[in-house]
């Protein structure tokens, strides 16, 4: 039978998981239950992705606001500049509540006019009409109130975050706006760099300018104080609101679970399956303009087998120049050809023209976490097939 179906995706069901639960037999057992409901059956190279949050709930990866405050005062003794975080009640209101717990005075300098993700802060017309300059002008939170009003509400989720920010502090927080992370140095030499994909980049250019202490987030509970959660590689780097008090960090040993979940599999079945955690995908909002990576990285954990990036011809290239003159099974026939055919490292190849150079987990995450969203689908596991074929397999 001609092959009809190439990559299908599917959200898998769970139990509700909890802290101390056996996150690696939950997970096998509810594939192998849906693909045997579902009639469908596991294959070599199937991808199985886990949410990154059911496995730091698993752990019980969870640590409080006075954990924070804690490992901040013993590593700032003077006031501490904050450089550059996200606006986000879910990513970054705990960790400010708990760096305001520190009792240390807050110089907290914002980029402009969007945070590191794309949640806006001023309307880019608007900085046009008043002749700002991102590159170079430096605002107080003065100017910018006088500047873009009183309420500046975010066009999501309703809030103003210049004002949030300054009540979780009770006020003893200063607000500045500069694309230029050096600007906190006016105010005080101790720096903790919150933004997430160019921290090295800003911790740098600190350093070079004579900054004093500088810690990123990364470096913040990356190991624990009085019990809680920490996470020895990202910190409070990936971390999520779990109630008004405590946060959910990056889940540790991501590893440990992607191997066993992999084994058992093969174990249970016969068949070696690919196996990753995933946190938020890597795609860009083309109306609200966020950036949906807040995450560190879209996955801390994955198997051997999704390294590397898709090495694969651009059908609609070949077929609009070098085979042009074919129609029907001839046109089929010789696409299956080149496909069988194609050299193992494409890059540069004007066959590839077009082809995304993205890496696998990207891309798998991406998908991931479009298919279990952040919801309640209750589908915090995803199974891909498929993915690895071509338009050439049977």
């Amino acid at each position: 039978m001609v092959r009809t179906v190439g990559t299908t995706v599917r959200g898998i069901r769970t139990p509700i998981v909890k802290e101390g639960d056996d996150l690696v037999n939950i997970v096998v057992d509810s594939v192998l239950k849906a693909a045997k409901n579902e009639n469908f059956e596991i294959k070599d190279r199937d991808v199985i992705g886990i949410t990154e949050s059911l496995v730091a709930r698993a752990q019980g990866n969870y640590a409080t606001a006075e954990a924070i405050g804690k490992d901040i005062a013993a590593k700032f003794h003077e006031d501490i500049g904050v450089v550059f975080p996200i606006l986000s009640r879910n990513r970054f209101s705990i960790i400010l509540k708990g760096i305001a717990l520190s009792g240390k005075k807050i110089h907290l300098l914002f980029s402009y006019p969007s945070d590191e993700v794309g949640n806006h802060l001023m309307d880019i017309d608007k900085m046009d009409e008043l002749k700002i300059n991102p590159y170079t002008d430096v605002l107080t939170e003065e100017d910018y109130r006088k500047m873009f009003g009183e309420k500046v509400l975010h066009p999501f989720t309703g809030m103003d975050y210049v004002q949030m920010y300054k009540e979780l502090c009770n006020g003893n927080i200063d607000i500045y706006f500069s694309n230029d992370p050096r600007t906190i140095l006016n105010y005080t030499k101790d720096v903790l760099v919150a933004n997430i994909h160019d921290r090295k980049r800003t911790e740098r250019m600190l350093k070079e300018a004579g900054a004093n202490i500088i810690y990123g987030l990364d470096e913040i509970l990356n190991e624990p104080i009085d019990n809680n959660g920490y996470n020895p590689e990202y910190g409070l780097l990936g971390s999520n609101l779990a109630s008004e008090t405590e946060i959910k960090l990056f889940p540790r040993d991501s590893q440990k679970y992607v191997d066993a979940i992999q084994n058992k599999i093969k174990d249970e079945t016969g068949k070696t399956v690919e196996v990753m955690v995933y946190g938020d995908g890597a795609f860009k909002d083309p109306v609200g303009k966020i950036w949906e990576l807040a995450d560190p990285i879209v996955s801390p954990g994955y198997t051997k087998g999704l390294e590397g990036t898709p090495n694969e011809l651009k059908l609609k290239y070949l077929v609009d120049t070098e085979l042009d003159d074919l129609r029907g099974e001839e046109v089929v026939e010789a696409v299956r050809k080149k496909i069988s055919s194609k050299d193992m490292d494409l890059i540069g190849h004007s066959e590839s023209l077009g082809t995304t150079p993205r890496r696998l987990t990207d891309l798998l995450g991406s998908l991931c976490d479009l298919t279990s969203g952040s919801g309640d689908k209750g589908t915090p596991v995803v199974l891909i097939q498929g993915y690895f074929d071509n338009y050439a397999t049977e």
